[in-house]
């Protein structure tokens, strides 16, 4: 192109600029520590005490440093991969599409464990040990073509996966069975079945991962409502341990560099408001407190049960 010659593209611009059409996008936000917000100014049933909770920060800071954790301590437990590959994101992706509800009022020796390599798991890591001994046993539990396969992948073979060392069978099977089935349609219908391209889609943004999960997979779906809002208060629990898992396991590169990590929040569950009780950083009304004490169950997406997670989302 020579020097008289008008750049098409700087033309095309410079068009758009003076027409007001120039689109400038906007960094994507989760909504998580908004709704946080929200909840905590209109919450009666819990508290936060903002002294004990710098307290917690501070001591939790420093068993960080005094354990030197960090992004590779993810990779270092003897049931997380090891490998920095496709299959890995699938296992990560399979992991937290399955990681909920392990509550058991059983004795410990009687609850649901997975025996694994002569060693005994419960809770999140039995559900890690399973997923194990399901791949060395030649069963594609990770795979999305599996999922969708009723004939292969059905509450039987489920049962054979996570088959328990104790009477108790793993809680909600038929649900994970289910979310296994939903999320394989969704990868199948929108990502060319490829768990890598949801990834992709998210173009280096961790929060536009977790709403990209929120939007397509209704098993990510973490939302609720809450009093008069009209818009569903966001928790996106899972949506965003997945996105944290994936920027520990490869420690912040390949598939799990993100440019803003740091708008994923704390994990909202039901573990961190009894951890937050137990270091003084969290209150609870009386009719809350004495519904935890009698091991109530709490409605999922109760006020009650928001106001907690809400409280644990925050801190």
């Amino acid at each position: 192109m020579s020097d008289d010659e008008a750049d098409p593209e700087l033309l095309a611009f410079l068009r758009q600029h003076f027409q007001s059409k120039l689109e400038i996008q906007d960094e994507p936000e989760t909504g998580v520590l908004e709704s946080a917000e929200y909840v905590y100014d209109n919450c009666i049933d819990v508290a936060i005490d903002m002294q004990s909770t710098k307290r917690a920060a501070e001591f939790i800071h420093a068993q960080m440093k005094e354990k030197h954790y960090s992004t590779a301590t993810w990779s270092e437990h003897k049931l997380h991969p090891k490998t920095k590959d496709e299959d890995t994101v699938a296992f990560i992706f399979t992991m937290d599409l399955l990681n909920f509800s392990f509550w058991s009022e059983l004795p410990d020796e009687e609850r649901f464990a997975i025996e694994y390599h002569g060693e005994r798991w419960t809770g999140y890591w039995s559900l890690v040990a399973a997923l194990q001994r399901a791949l060395e046993d030649d069963i594609p539990i990770t795979d999305p073509h599996y999922w969708v396969d009723e004939n292969e992948c059905n509450l039987e073979s489920l049962r054979h996966v996570f088959r328990s060392s104790t009477e108790e069978e793993m809680p909600l099977l038929q649900e994970r069975l289910e979310c296994l089935r939903e999320a394989g349609r969704v990868l199948y219908e929108r990502y060319s079945c490829s768990i890598i391209n949801v990834i992709d889609a998210a173009d280096g943004s961790a929060a536009r991962l977790v709403n990209l999960l929120a939007r397509d997979f209704p098993c990510f779906r973490d939302e609720h409502r809450f009093e008069s809002r009209k818009r569903p208060i966001r928790l996106l629990k899972r949506a965003q341990i997945l996105v944290a898992d994936i920027w520990a396991c490869f420690d912040g590169e390949s598939y799990g560099a993100f440019h803003d990590i740091d708008k994923i929040t704390m994990f909202a569950d039901y573990r961190i408001p009894q951890i937050l009780i137990s270091l003084g950083a969290l209150y609870c009304s009386p009719t809350v407190a004495s519904a935890i004490r009698n091991k109530s169950i709490l409605p999922s997406g109760g006020s009650w049960e928001v106001q907690l997670r809400v409280s644990g989302a925050s801190n």
